[in-house]
């Protein structure tokens, strides 16, 4: 669905499930997650405490504010600590052409950060009763190939083990509609193929999103993204935050604008310069802008303060009823530090400072320095975006971006070991 990168291998560790491992998601999730790991017991009560490096003046902040001055970052980076907030800075244009700055309320494109909502949606159907995790593809939708209809489950889809491939995507064509978008992403989604069998790590595969999506319009009559935006988006009171069409993107002044670089060192605004692409070989000819509006099941765009409302939401039950958010960021199968191949694409850099790394429902989990961390982040064209989740302290970490070549990787272990240690 959205190709991601960051430079090379480590661009491409970073995009299957992004971050430092990914790190992050749910922050209001501290006392579920802790109850059901047992971490409380384990180690010393750190929770209260606030580490100089996240203060306002400290590590992190200095960090950030220098790549800002150097050119090298522009968005909003925020800290959470139990709902309040320590540390929010923004920097750079939302629109350079406007004279608009990024600012705590600015939304930025959120690529694969926003995938985990899809699977948020899915796990409150299955709360009511109307899917099971065990369901089929088959159960619900037709027009798909036997061996996926009757092989491929919900839980193969949300956990990255479905087996499958991502169908090829027309990246310069413009859509002018989310009708045209809808109808062509349902039918890329139905020319997924079978690579290995269900049950298989998956190597990013776009139709694991697309599909649930899917499924979610056809068990409520709604499309994805007017369920999410009235049962996710809606019951958070993230009321910055939407599948924004092009046409709002070009004209409100609160969403930042992606820019992406270009082969002569220039930079230039996606929405505004749809004859443009990225030249980045992960990325190549790829450009945000000309989807009228992201597919279903991707991307969307959000504000810092919005991401920190979602994660406090899944751990005080407005989201899901506990043992449900308990099993959204349970770990489902280990994913290895370093290594080739399907796994890489969805482990942690290999400089990470994680203990272990997990796949969860369309998000990792990783112990770091024995602190659990969950959460999601992805990189498009000009933006980048990151929310990751502290459930044993009860810090919540957002970075958001809207320039290419930012150092993602180090700002998001900067964050980590500001919060960690």
């Amino acid at each position: 669905m959205d190709s991601e990168s960051v430079r090379g291998v480590d661009r491409r560790r970073l995009l299957g499930w992004s971050g430092l491992a990914a790190v992050g998601v749910a922050a209001g999730g501290v006392q579920l997650v802790n109850a059901r790991r047992g971490s409380a017991a384990a180690t010393p009560d750190r929770s209260g405490e606030v580490p100089p490096d996240a203060l306002p003046g400290g590590a992190y902040d200095r960090y950030v504010a220098k790549l800002a001055e150097e050119d090298r970052f522009s968005g909003v980076v925020m800290l959470s600590h139990r709902g309040r907030t320590v540390l929010s800075r923004s920097y750079g244009m939302a629109d350079k052409e406007r004279g608009i700055r990024n600012h705590e309320g600015t939304a930025f494109n959120l690529s694969s950060a926003g995938k985990p909502f899809g699977a948020v949606a899915i796990l409150q159907l299955a709360q009511r009763g109307r899917l099971r995790l065990s369901d089929t593809v088959g159960t619900h939708l037709t027009g798909f190939a036997k061996e996926i209809a009757d092989k491929v489950t919900l839980h193969h889809l949300l956990s990255g083990t479905s087996g499958l491939n991502s169908p090829k995507e027309d990246l310069e064509r413009v859509f002018q509609s989310r009708d045209e978008v809808h109808e062509f992403y349902e039918r890329w989604a139905r020319q997924a193929e079978p690579v290995a069998a269900p049950g298989t790590p998956t190597d990013h595969a776009g139709a694991e999103v697309a599909i649930p999506a899917l499924i979610v319009e056809a068990v409520t009559g709604m499309t994805y993204w007017d369920y999410v935006e009235e049962n996710v988006f809606g019951r958070c009171g993230m009321t910055g935050t939407a599948f924004y069409t092009r046409p709002q993107w070009l004209t409100d002044e609160h969403i930042a604008h992606s820019y992406m670089r270009q082969a002569d060192g220039s930079r230039v605004d996606a929405v505004r310069n749809l004859d443009k692409g990225s030249p980045d070989p992960y990325q190549l000819g790829k450009n945000p802008g000309r989807n009228f509006i992201d597919p279903p099941g991707d991307g969307g765009f959000a504000t810092a303060p919005d991401l920190i409302r979602f994660a406090q939401a899944l751990g005080d039950g407005t989201l899901l009823d506990r043992p449900y958010a308990e099993l959204f960021t349970g770990p489902k199968i280990p994913l290895p530090p370093q290594g080739g191949g399907l796994a890489a694409d969805r482990s942690a850099p290999a400089d990470a400072p994680a203990d272990a790394a997990f796949a969860a429902y369309t998000l990792p989990v990783s112990l770091v320095s024995g602190q659990w961390v969950n959460g999601r982040a992805g990189v498009n064209p000009g933006s980048v975006a990151s929310w990751n989740i502290y459930p044993d302290t009860g810090w919540v970490g957002v970075v958001l971006g809207n320039h290419d070549e930012v150092p993602f990787q180090e700002i998001i272990q900067q964050e980590t070991q500001a919060i960690i240690g």
